[in-house]
C-alpha cells in the first residue's frame, strides 16, 4: 500500500465515522416524535418487510447480535414488536413489528421524506444517487475483501 493509498483510506474512514455520527444524530431527531430511538427504529425497520431472527437483523445492520437482542426485547416490552415462531429454527424466534410498531414507523415518514428531499435538492438527484452507489460499492468491496464481518 502506498502512502497515498493509506491517506485515502484514512480520509475515507474518518469521513464515514463522521457521516455515521451525522446519520445517528439525524435518526434520533426523526425517531423522537414517534417515541423511538434511532436504534429502535433501525431494528423495527429491518423487520418491516418480513420477520427476521435476531442474528439476521444483526447481520443486515452490521451490529452485534447482543445489541439487537436487547433492543428487540425492549420493543417487545413496549408492544412495538413481537416474537414469532421460526419454522427454520425452533430456538431462534422471529422478530416482527406489531401494528403499534408499524404506526410508529409511519409517524417518521413525513420528516424522513422531507430530509430526503432536502438532500436531493442539495446534491441533485443524480448526485444523491451516485453518492449512494459509491457508499454501497465501498461496503460491498469491504465485505468481499473480508474486512467487514
Amino acid at each position: 500500500m502506498s502512502g497515498a493509498d493509506q491517506e485515502l483510506l484514512s480520509r475515507a474512514a474518518l469521513n464515514v465515522f463522521r457521516l455515521n455520527g451525522q446519520f445517528l444524530s439525524a435518526a434520533e431527531e426523526l425517531a423522537k416524535p414517534a417515541g423511538l430511538t434511532a436504534a429502535r427504529w433501525q431494528v423495527l425497520g429491518a423487520v418491516l418487510r418480513e420477520p427476521l431472527p435476531v442474528a439476521g437483523i444483526a447481520r443486515a445492520m452490521g451490529i452485534t447480535r447482543q445489541s439487537v437482542q436487547r433492543i428487540a426485547d425492549l420493543l417487545v416490552d413496549q408492544g412495538l414488536a413481537e416474537y414469532a415462531p421460526n419454522p427454520a429454527h425452533r430456538r431462534a424466534k422471529l422478530v416482527a413489528p406489531t401494528e403499534a410498531g408499524r404506526a410508529a414507523i409511519e409517524r417518521i415518514g413525513p420528516a424522513h421524506a422531507e430530509l430526503a428531499a432536502r438532500l436531493a435538492g442539495a446534491l441533485g438527484a443524480e448526485g444523491f444517487a451516485e453518492t449512494v452507489r459509491v457508499l454501497e460499492r465501498l461496503s460491498s468491496t469491504l465485505d468481499a475483501l473480508g474486512v467487514a464481518r
